[in-house]
C-alpha cells in the first residue's frame, strides 16, 4: 500500500468532502496569544465545533476573563461521527457561555447545524468574531458568507487557499492576511481511528489520538496583526546581479524563486513564491496580480510555465531604479 503524506490526506479529503479534521490546542494557544488584544468585550463564534470535544471552544472557555470575552458561542453539524455526536440524530446542537456556569451543555437545533443554515447564520450575526478550523472542502464559501456578513475571523485553511480568485482578492485589497504560524509552525491535526496514519507525517500522540502532520496549513485573518506591519529585511541586490533573475516571456518583470532573494534595488515587478504573502507587508510592497502576465496567461521564462507566482513590486523605489541599462 502506498504511503500518503499529510499533504495528500487533505487532498484526498477535499475531493471526498471528508473534513474531520480537529485542530489541536497547542496550535491554537501558539496561533492565539498573538491577537489577545481583539477579543475585548466580544462575542465570538465557533461556527464549526462541537462544545464538549472541541480545542477551540475549550481555549475560549478557559480564557473567557483572561481575554474579557463578553459571550461565547459554538456550533456543530449533525453529520458528524456517532462518537462525536448525537447517534442517530439529524439536528446540529449549540451552545452558549457567558463565563459563569456549564460551559458544555448543548441546546439541540431544528436543523443540521450546517454554518449556512438559517439558525446558525442568525448566531453568525450575534457574533463580532468567528474563530475555528471550517471545512476545507468548503473553505471559499465560508470565508464569503464571513465577509458577506461582515465579521472578524481567524481561521485555519490549507495553504493553496492562497490562489482561490476570493480569497486572494481579499488579500491583494488588504481585508484579509496571514497570520502568524504556517506550514511547520502548525504542528498537525486530530483525525479519526479509521484515517491512516504512516509515514513520518502521521502519528499517535500521547493521549492515544491520531495526528496528522501536514505541513501545508495556515491561519487566515483579518484581525490586527503587528506582524504584517513588519518590513522584510531584504540583502540581496539585482544590478550586476542579472542573470540570478530571469525575465518573463509575456511580462516585464523578473522571477525570484525565495522571498529572501527579493533584489533590494528592482523597482519593477517581481514574481514570488505564494508563500511570500506571510512576509508581506503593505507598506513595502504592492501586489499587482496574480500568476497572469501582460497577454492574460499564465506566466513564461524560455517558453516553460513557472509555478505560481505573485507578481509584486517595491512601494518605495522609483521605477528608473528598477534595472541595469
Amino acid at each position: 500500500m502506498a504511503r500518503k503524506s499529510g499533504q495528500a490526506l487533505l487532498r484526498q479529503a477535499k475531493k471526498s468532502k471528508s473534513d474531520e479534521f480537529y485542530t489541536q490546542l497547542c496550535d491554537i494557544e501558539r496561533e492565539l496569544r498573538h491577537y489577545a488584544g481583539c477579543f475585548s468585550n466580544k462575542v465570538v463564534y465557533c461556527n464549526c465545533d462541537d462544545p464538549r470535544l472541541s480545542n477551540f471552544y475549550r481555549y475560549f472557555v478557559d480564557n473567557f476573563h483572561n481575554l474579557g470575552l463578553k459571550k461565547l458561542i459554538a456550533s456543530c453539524y449533525s453529520g458528524q461521527p456517532v462518537d462525536l455526536f448525537n447517534k442517530g440524530s439529524a439536528r446540529g446542537c449549540f451552545c452558549e457561555y457567558t463565563g459563569s456556569g456549564d460551559s458544555t451543555q448543548t441546546k439541540p437545533l431544528d436543523e443540521n447545524g450546517d454554518f449556512r443554515s438559517a439558525e446558525c447564520t442568525e448566531l453568525l450575526q450575534q457574533a463580532d468574531i468567528v474563530v475555528t478550523n471550517p471545512p476545507f472542502s468548503l473553505f471559499r464559501e465560508f470565508v464569503s458568507h464571513l465577509v458577506r456578513h461582515k465579521k472578524q475571523f481567524l481561521i485555519i485553511g490549507n495553504v493553496n487557499a492562497i490562489t482561490y480568485k476570493e480569497i486572494f482578492d481579499l488579500i491583494q485589497t488588504d481585508r484579509a492576511w496571514l497570520g502568524v504560524n504556517m506550514g511547520r509552525g502548525i504542528s498537525g491535526f486530530i483525525v479519526p481511528d479509521d484515517y491512516q496514519t504512516y509515514g513520518t507525517e502521521a502519528g499517535i500522540d500521547d493521549k492515544g489520538q491520531r495526528i496528522v502532520a501536514t505541513n501545508g496549513c495556515l491561519w487566515l485573518t483579518n484581525l490586527e496583526l503587528q506582524q504584517r506591519h513588519h518590513f522584510l529585511e531584504l540583502t540581496q541586490i539585482y544590478a550586476g546581479h542579472e542573470e540570478r533573475y530571469p525575465k518573463y516571456d509575456n511580462c516585464d518583470g523578473i522571477n525570484v524563486d525565495r522571498t529572501r532573494d527579493i533584489p533590494k534595488d528592482y523597482a519593477g515587478l517581481m514574481g514570488v513564491p505564494i508563500t511570500f504573502l506571510h512576509k508581506y507587508n503593505p507598506e513595502q510592497f504592492e501586489i499587482v496580480r496574480f500568476r497572469k502576465g501582460d497577454d492574460g496567461k499564465d506566466l513564461r521564462i524560455n517558453g516553460k510555465y513557472t509555478y505560481f507566482r505573485i507578481l509584486i513590486r517595491h512601494r518605495q523605489l522609483k521605477p528608473s531604479t528598477s534595472r541595469a541599462q
